[in-house]
C-alpha cells in the first residue's frame, strides 16, 4: 500500500446560513434599534399625559405666607375662574345647582372638608358668594385656597 493515493478531505464553504455544507456562526452584533423605538414611544406616552395629571382649573390664585396644611383625603374644590363660572372638581355647574350638587356627593354630611379657589382677577364679591351659598347649604368645613409666594410654591387653604 505504499503506492496508494489519498484524497484529501473536502473543504467546507464558509458562508452564512444553514445551507447544505455550509456551517451556522452566531451574530456579534446587537441590534438596539427596537429597543430606542420602544423607549421614544414611552417617552412620548410620558411626555403627552405628565400635564394631564395636574387636577383641577387653571386659576390665577392669590399669594400668601400662610403655612400649608397637610389633608390626609382629598376634599371637594369648588373653583370660580376668572370668567366668573363655577366649578365642581372640574366639572362647570350653574350656581343654582351647586348646594344639589354638594349634598348629592357628599350624602348630606356637612362636616365635609369643601375649599373654595378664586381666580384673583375676579370680584371679590362672586368668590364670596359661592363661599356664602356653600355655608348657608349647612357645611361646616369650608376654606379659601390660596398660593404661597414664589419662594414657596406649594396651595394653602385659610380661612372658616
Amino acid at each position: 500500500m505504499a503506492g496508494a493515493i489519498v484524497a484529501a478531505p473536502k473543504r467546507r464553504s464558509r458562508r452564512r446560513g444553514g445551507g447544505r455544507g455550509g456551517s451556522w456562526r452566531p451574530m456579534a452584533e446587537i441590534n438596539v434599534t427596537p429597543m430606542v423605538d420602544v423607549m421614544l414611544v414611552l417617552l412620548v406616552i410620558f411626555m403627552i399625559t405628565a400635564p394631564l395629571l395636574t387636577s383641577g382649573i387653571p386659576v390665577n390664585l392669590p399669594q400668601t405666607k400662610a403655612e400649608a396644611l397637610s389633608e390626609p383625603t382629598e376634599p371637594l374644590v369648588v373653583t370660580v375662574n376668572g370668567e366668573g363660572k363655577i366649578y365642581l372638581q372640574e366639572t362647570e355647574v350653574p350656581m343654582e345647582s351647586l348646594v344639589a350638587r354638594l349634598q348629592a356627593i357628599t350624602a348630606n354630611k356637612p362636616d365635609t372638608k369643601i375649599y373654595v379657589r378664586g381666580d384673583k382677577a375676579i370680584n371679590y364679591g362672586r368668590v364670596m358668594e359661592v363661599m356664602g351659598l356653600v355655608k348657608s347649604a349647612g357645611f361646616t368645613q369650608v376654606a379659601l385656597i390660596v398660593e404661597q409666594p414664589a419662594e414657596t410654591q406649594t396651595g394653602t387653604q385659610i380661612g372658616n
